[in-house]
C-alpha cells in the first residue's frame, strides 16, 4: 500500500494497494456521516483478529465475527463502530469454485 505525496491544494487523499484504491475528496459539501467501510481480508482468522484488536482499543462492537449467509454463503465478517459512528468491517468472502 502507498499513500501519495500530500497535495493540500487539491484537498484529496488517495490510498492505493493490492490493485485497489480508496479516495476522499473535500468539495465544500457537508461530510458524509455513518459510512460503512468494508476491508477484505484473506481468512477468517484475520476477521477475528480485527474485531479483537478494535474492540480492545475501545471501538464499539457492532457485530461479532461470524458467517452471515444473508449476504452469501461463506461471508464471514465482523463490525465495529468508530468514534464518529462509522461502521467498519473486516470481511472474508470464502468463495470457492
Amino acid at each position: 500500500m502507498r499513500i501519495p505525496h500530500e497535495q493540500p491544494e487539491r484537498e484529496r487523499f488517495h490510498v492505493f494497494g493490492g490493485g485497489r484504491s480508496f479516495g476522499l475528496v473535500h468539495d465544500g459539501r457537508p461530510a458524509t456521516e455513518h459510512v460503512h467501510l468494508a476491508f477484505g481480508v484473506p481468512d477468517d482468522a484475520r476477521v477475528d483478529e480485527f474485531h479483537r484488536v478494535a474492540t480492545g482499543a475501545g471501538y464499539r462492537d457492532n457485530g461479532a465475527p461470524g458467517e452471515r449467509a444473508v449476504y452469501h454463503e461463506g461471508y464471514y465478517g465482523a463490525f465495529v463502530l468508530d468514534p464518529d459512528g462509522n461502521n467498519v468491517e473486516a470481511v472474508c468472502h470464502n468463495r470457492h469454485g
